[in-house]
C-alpha cells in the first residue's frame, strides 16, 4: 500500500488550506425572520468572527418573548474561531508537504470533529436562547429550539435558518482533503 501522497494530492491539500482561510471572510450561517410588520425580513448573519445583520432590531423584538439579547460578546467562540481555522489550515499545509497518508487521516478526523463540534455548539446556543425565556416577559411563549437549518414559526414570525457561502467553502475544503484518499488509493 502506497503511503506517500502524490503531488496532485499535495496541491489539493494546499488548495484546501487556502480556501479554509478565505472562509474566514464570508458568512457561514444565517437566519431570516419574516412577519407582517417585516415583510422584507430581518437578518442575523454569522461570520466565523462576528455577527452582522439586524441584531439590535431582533434583540428588541426578542425582549417581548423573554429571550436574552445576543451580541459578539455573547459568543466567545467568535473570538478564537480565526485561530482554530488558521491552525487547521497550517496543519493542512504541513500534511501537504510531508505527504504522508497516515497524517492525512488524522487531518480529516480533526477537521470532521471540529465541524461536528461547531454544529453541536450552534445547537447548544440555539437551545439556550430558545428555552431560557424570562417567565415575566410581556408575551408568554412556550420554550422552543430554532432549527440549525430549515423553517420554524414562532408567534407571528416565520424564521428560515440556512448555511451560507462559508459553509459551502468548508464542504469544498472537506472534499479537497478526502480527494487524496481516492487519488492515491492502492491499485
Amino acid at each position: 500500500m502506497k503511503s506517500k501522497l502524490s503531488k496532485v494530492s499535495m496541491f489539493s491539500l494546499i488548495a484546501a488550506a487556502i480556501i479554509l482561510v478565505l472562509s474566514l471572510f464570508v458568512p457561514w450561517w444565517g437566519m431570516k425572520f419574516y412577519a407582517p410588520q417585516y415583510p422584507e425580513g430581518l437578518d442575523i448573519i454569522v461570520y466565523p468572527t462576528t455577527l452582522a445583520g439586524d441584531i439590535e432590531v431582533v434583540n428588541g423584538l426578542n425582549h417581548y418573548i423573554g429571550m436574552k439579547p445576543f451580541s459578539n460578546d455573547t459568543f466567545p467562540e467568535l473570538q478564537f474561531m480565526p485561530y482554530i481555522i488558521v491552525a487547521i489550515a497550517i496543519l493542512t499545509i504541513i500534511v501537504a508537504f510531508l505527504r504522508k497518508k497516515s497524517l492525512l487521516y488524522g487531518l480529516i478526523v480533526t477537521f470532521a470533529a471540529a465541524g461536528a463540534l461547531g454544529i453541536f455548539d450552534m445547537y447548544r446556543w440555539l437551545k439556550k436562547f430558545g428555552t431560557e425565556l424570562d417567565p415575566a416577559a410581556p408575551i408568554d411563549l412556550d420554550p422552543f429550539v430554532p432549527p440549525i437549518i430549515g423553517e420554524n414559526t414562532i408567534a407571528n414570525f416565520v424564521t428560515n435558518s440556512y448555511f451560507t457561502w462559508g459553509a459551502l467553502l468548508l464542504g469544498i475544503v472537506f472534499l479537497l482533503m478526502v480527494f487524496p484518499l481516492w487519488k492515491d488509493r492502492a491499485k
